[in-house]
């Protein structure tokens, strides 16, 4: 049994090589497609050179993640929504469905004061993509604890059309990432899987390797009637080796197909959670 749902390889799981080792690695592993990262490789930036890729690998981009790290604030513009609206031309043109977005910082004040209604402007703009807004995490310094988004780290808490949940951000907050999902319902458009702890740190293990019911959610997504797309987003860069990253990503790629396919078929005969009736 396999299932229908495509796994992509996020371009930031092979850092520190380039996006072009992106596609490599994907074509090699047998990956679906690729998440962009857009950041300061311009590879990431241009869609000539992304198109290239894709030609020669025969891997397609199929998510686009907006510069919204605290490293990428300068790419392309400091503009909050200038970046949001290239990484829109940018998925439109490469044929991505997805675009992935942070909340605003707390004290990107302007932009938070009107993001939900820019977000709602862009995705007017822009009828064939979703931008799926990412659920944070607060950071704990020195025994404190802060929240640097606005309005918080949890986006159902505004509520958006649609959203990414982050296992790892999820074990980073504490939260658990099947309630989330049950309140991100219908809008659960993207899934990034890593793994973590629970130490209250962003880690993005390889699924399997922390606490995460990463095997539940993805058992679980048929049963919600998902639609979209899970990106293997995991931390490599301490590897020793290219081999160390390949295998890293290969049991990445292997644990989602397994559990895919598993709740494809425990849930072929089940409605989508969405259209269950109330308890």
């Amino acid at each position: 049994m396999t299932s229908a749902v495509p796994v992509l390889l996020s371009s930031s799981s092979v850092f520190p090589e380039p996006t072009a080792a992106a596609f490599e690695l994907a074509a090699a592993l047998g990956y679906d497609g690729i998440e962009v990262m857009v950041w300061t490789d311009a590879v990431s930036q241009d869609a000539g050179a992304l198109k290239g890729l894709t030609a020669h690998y025969g891997v397609p981009v199929l998510a686009v993640h907006a510069p919204c790290l605290l490293v990428t604030q300068r790419v392309w513009s400091p503009d909050p929504w200038e970046r949001l609206r290239r990484s829109a031309v940018l998925a439109e043109t490469l044929g991505a469905p997805t675009v992935v977005v942070h909340p605003p910082f707390s004290w990107q004040r302007d932009y938070a004061r009107t993001f939900t209604d820019g977000l709602r402007a862009l995705q007017r703009a822009h009828p064939d993509l979703r931008f799926a807004v990412e659920n944070m995490f607060p950071v704990r310094m020195a025994g404190r604890e802060f929240v640097p988004y606005q309005p918080g780290w949890d986006p159902t808490t505004v509520g958006f059309d649609a959203y990414t949940l982050d296992l790892s951000h999820c074990a980073a907050s504490r939260a658990d990432a099947l309630t989330l999902a049950d309140t991100m319902a219908g809008g659960l458009e993207h899934v990034h899987l890593g793994d973590g702890s629970g130490l209250g740190r962003d880690e993005h293990l390889v699924p399997g390797r922390g606490n995460q019911p990463c095997a539940e959610l993805l058992d679980s997504l048929a049963r919600r009637g998902f639609r979209g797309a899970v990106a293997v987003e995991v931390n490599t860069r301490g590897a020793r080796s290219r081999l160390v990253r390949e295998a890293d990503l290969r049991e990445a790629l292997e644990f989602a197909r397994r559990h895919l396919a598993t709740g494809a078929g425990e849930g072929s005969d089940r409605p989508a959670i969405a259209d269950r009736p109330a308890t």
